[in-house]
Formats: C-alpha cells, sequence, structure tokens
C-alpha cells in the first residue's frame, strides 16, 4: 500500500491505505479515531462528518487521494486547534449544558456541523442553523435542543469577544 501522510488534527500522520479508501475507514480502522461514526455510507446522514480545512465534510464519501496537504479536523480535536479552536469548545461546552444528546450516535457529525457553521457565521439565525445543520439526521429527534445549544454557543462565543 502506498504511504499518504494527512495533515491530521494539527499533525502529520502517515496512512497506508489504498488512495480510493473513505477518510472515515482511514480513520477508524487505521488510526482508531472512531468518533467520526459510520451511518449511511452516501454522505446523507451527517454522522461522519469531520472538518476538512475548516469545511463540514462528510468523509464517508471522501477518498483519502482527495484530502491531499488539507487539514483535517476529527471530533477528537475539535475545539482544540485551528480557526475553529473557539467555536468548538463553546459547541462542545453548550452540548452538555443543553443535554442534547439522547442516544449521540449522531453527535460528532452534529458537533461538527455546528462547529463549522459557528466559525463561519457567528450569530446565526434559525433559518442559518436549519440550513446548516440540515442532512446532520438525529433519528432521537433531539433538533430543539440542537438549535438552543448552537444559539447557547453563539451567546458564549460573542460574550467572549466581548471581553477580550
Amino acid at each position: 500500500m502506498p504511504t499518504t501522510t494527512l495533515n491530521l488534527n494539527g499533525r502529520p500522520t502517515p496512512v497506508q491505505s489504498d488512495p480510493s479508501t473513505p477518510l472515515l475507514w482511514v480513520l477508524r480502522d487505521e488510526l482508531g479515531l472512531c468518533g467520526s461514526k459510520f451511518g449511511c455510507g452516501i454522505a446523507a446522514c451527517g454522522a461522519c462528518t469531520v472538518h476538512v480545512d475548516g469545511q463540514a465534510t462528510r468523509s464517508c464519501v471522501l477518498p483519502i487521494a482527495a484530502v491531499g496537504a488539507q487539514a483535517v479536523t476529527t471530533i477528537e480535536a475539535v475545539g482544540e486547534q485551528g480557526p475553529a479552536a473557539a467555536a468548538g469548545a463553546a459547541v462542545r461546552a453548550a452540548w452538555i449544558a443543553h443535554d442534547v444528546a439522547q442516544c449521540g450516535y449522531c453527535q460528532s457529525g452534529q458537533i461538527m456541523g455546528a462547529t463549522a457553521l459557528l466559525a463561519a457565521n457567528p450569530q446565526p439565525s434559525d433559518a442559518e442553523i436549519d440550513a446548516a445543520m440540515a442532512g446532520n439526521v438525529c433519528r432521537c429527534g433531539t433538533y430543539p435542543r440542537i438549535r438552543a445549544a448552537i444559539h447557547a454557543a453563539a451567546k458564549s462565543l460573542a460574550s467572549s469577544k466581548k471581553g477580550a
């Protein structure tokens, strides 16, 4: 197998997988990063969402050959490094405060989607939240708590900027 070096969670990470292997399987099977979940395999549910250069991206359909030198951030590192670190930390705290997770299966994808949204749009409206989070399926139906947590994270980000 050829060696590919991913820019993963702020570190160069060599992997030995076929270039056509979806990023999700490299993360889970080769690197042991199991936070991103397999849900549908067709980029429709959002459980596999990671950030690629700050953009919420479905890793189940993204071959590692297409990643190149782009920065990949997984749920394991969201809120800890990179340009979306503040948004990620605020989202993680809001998720806990609003008791968002029920079964939890979709939550890594939900958190990654919410973090990308707030990094790009720190004060989203309900309609903007709905549009950005569309395609992140929660079979438990925690959508009202997800929206409330995103608003709380946005408020926290705004408060921290005022205090800075």
